[in-house]
């Protein structure tokens, strides 16, 4: 009973420090809201924009992702081909551009499906996944949204002769590169260490830690190994995402924006010669994280265009209908500055 008090104080203290972000109206009636963090970076990293917990240690999930491609590249990874460095940054909807590239970078360097120690997942594209089971397919590992990060794991270690058992442990020469490059560019000591839904490494650190790297990629010198993650990323949001995704969207809407969604909420982006953004949603609700980050490119100065415009705000649906909104509060990035 005493523990039970304890974690329930801990919990109304976390949820103290955070801010309401989005709100939803049905019908002209306030619904509910979304509360969350975010870090908001000017062009010279300095933080311009500090609600909730910008500071304390989270897991970014697959907003990592690029991080991870970037230590691949320093360790000495050698695809010559953008679009794959693209994919081994991606959360892939399964469809079947996405699995065929990843199939064909575990082919080049003697690989199978097998190899991958990702879990098997039918696509989240839905009419990917229909065209599967139609055809009397089922689960398989090259359809997780993350395949191609682990194909691009298993070709680092194939190319510099680490061995491809165990690439998913901390203490693999891989995954020790990983923790290097996040703790450089974070600017931060990683906080914790848990596995990610695909089964890496995941490391935690802060939303401005997160935010400072994004900045990195998007800023380094063309021909560096972290330029090259930013432009690939930016050409071919596709692989990043998939069709209709929000990562692809974006990236389509604002020229020079590199961005990376995470599970649970969290997602970042950097423009150069802009800034960049980090955010938490608290409970997980993917559904605010486009109308904060749309919010935060805005109060960076984005330009607004129709494209953009478009990710401010979600419908809410009644019988088939929109019959309110999902949207960043009005004052937001009047509330709180750095």
């Amino acid at each position: 009973m005493r523990v039970f008090a304890i974690r329930q104080r801990e919990d109304t203290i976390t949820a103290m420090r955070d801010a309401e972000l989005v709100e939803i109206v049905r019908s002209g009636f306030r619904e509910g809201v979304h509360r969350g963090s975010v870090a908001v970076l000017g062009a010279d990293g300095t933080l311009v924009y500090a609600l909730g917990e910008t500071g304390a240690p989270l897991f970014p999930r697959s907003s990592n992702k690029p991080l991870q491609g970037l230590a691949m590249l320093r360790a000495g990874l050698d695809l010559p081909d953008d679009a794959d460095v693209a994919l081994a940054c991606a959360s892939h909807s399964g469809e079947t551009e996405h699995v065929e590239r990843a199939l064909a970078i575990l082919g080049k360097h003697g690989l199978g499906e097998d190899a991958l120690g990702c879990p098997a997942e039918l696509p989240s594209h839905e009419a990917s996944r229909n065209a599967l089971l139609a055809g009397g397919g089922g689960a398989r590992r090259a359809a997780m949204n993350c395949s191609g990060k682990h194909a691009a794991m298993l070709a680092t270690c194939v190319q510099l002769r680490w061995p491809t058992e165990g690439y998913l442990d901390p203490a693999h020469p891989l995954q020790v590169a990983v923790r290097e490059t996040v703790e450089e560019l974070t600017g931060e000591r990683v906080a914790a260490t848990a596995v990610d839904g695909c089964g890496a490494p995941l490391f935690a650190f802060s939303l401005a830690g997160l935010a400072h790297a994004f900045l990195a990629l998007v800023s380094a010198e063309p021909g560096t190994p972290e330029r090259r993650i930013a432009d690939a990323m930016r050409a071919y949001p596709y692989l990043v995402a998939g069709a209709g995704r929000e990562d692809t969207r974006l990236m389509s809407a604002v020229s020079g924006l590199l961005c990376k969604a995470g599970a649970e909420g969290v997602h970042a982006a950097a423009v150069p010669g802009v800034g960049a953004v980090a955010l938490k949603v608290t409970d997980g609700a993917a559904r605010a994280r486009l109308p904060i980050m749309v919010g935060a490119l805005r109060a960076l100065g984005v330009p607004a265009s129709p494209e953009l415009d478009a990710l401010a705000e979600d419908p809410v649906l009644g019988r088939g209908e929109p019959v309110g909104v999902v949207r960043l509060l009005p004052d937001v990035f009047g509330r709180s500055s750095g």
